[in-house]
């Protein structure tokens, strides 16, 4: 049964009723699917912009491809596009302080953040961030709308990190936690 209006319900093979799901439902049942943490990051000292994302998929092998997804109007997509990349800064298990300052709307740009981060030029020019667990520089290669959000897919120029055995930040129904097995952020 498909639904024609908001008050039809759903009806699955398992016998569970449901209303068409809201914005709330939805983000209650991605909230389930726990993801890694990151920091986006386009240009580099007093032109550099960031924000924390959640939202990083590896897509291609050959060539090297990562997607990752920004509000259609924000501000980092038009920042993606003038200076043709990014960077993505996996965050590590400590660095949780840095996931909250980086997702407020008033969040700290140019040479401020820059410094706050620790952050380095990287080899394209967009700043990463040597304590994170992991890094991946890239040029813009496709971008596609979606919704309310763009997703911008890199070529993956450059990476650090995939073996220093620190621990990732991870984001789980709402708040942090650790990899089972694991020491690091908690609650």
């Amino acid at each position: 049964m498909i639904p024609t209006t908001r008050s039809e319900t759903m009806t699955n093979q398992a016998g569970t009723t449901r209303t068409r799901p809201d914005v709330a439902d939805f983000r209650a049942t991605m909230g389930c699917f726990p993801t890694g943490v990151t920091l986006l990051t386009c240009g580099r000292d007093d032109d550099l912009t960031v924000m924390t994302l959640n939202s990083l998929t590896s897509v291609s092998l050959d060539p090297l491809l990562v997607l990752v997804s920004v509000k259609a109007d924000g501000r980092m997509r038009p920042r993606v596009r003038a200076h043709g990349g990014y960077a993505v800064n996996v965050l590590s298990s400590d660095q949780g302080d840095l996931s909250r300052e980086f997702c407020l709307p008033d969040r700290p740009e140019g040479a401020p953040a820059m410094s706050l981060l620790g952050a380095v030029p990287g080899v394209t020019g967009n700043a990463v961030v040597p304590s994170a667990a992991a890094w991946l520089e890239c040029e813009l290669h496709r971008e596609f709308e979606a919704g309310d959000h763009a997703l911008l897919v890199g070529r993956v120029l450059a990476v650090s990190g995939g073996g220093a055995g620190r621990q990732p930040l991870v984001f789980h129904r709402g708040g942090y936690t650790d990899l089972p097995g694991t020491s690091g952020a908690g609650t």
